[in-house]
């Protein structure tokens, strides 16, 4: 079973490990921004630079459905509680 942070965390239920809504919008903009890069740097033949910007995408999404698992699990713990940006 996934939990909303790690066992041996500093942070609390009332005062959480990580800012998991930021680190989503945060995840998000480096996808969007790795990939358009990418793009951009493959069109300009600059390979090794498209590769690096594509290792930059493939973390945040990785980062992403990390992110996605442990809001699942606060929802599980925490039922009809919503958070501001910054929990």
């Amino acid at each position: 079973m996934t939990r909303s942070q790690p066992r041996r965390a500093r942070g609390t239920v009332g005062h959480a490990y990580s800012a998991l809504n930021l680190r989503l919008a945060l995840a998000s903009f480096g996808l969007v921004t790795m990939t358009v890069f990418a793009v951009l740097a493959f069109r300009a033949d600059v390979a090794w630079l498209g590769v690096v910007c594509a290792v930059f995408a493939a973390v945040a999404v990785v980062d992403l459905i990390i992110i996605q698992r442990r809001r699942a699990a606060r929802r599980r713990e925490e039922p009809g509680v919503r958070h501001s940006l910054f929990e």
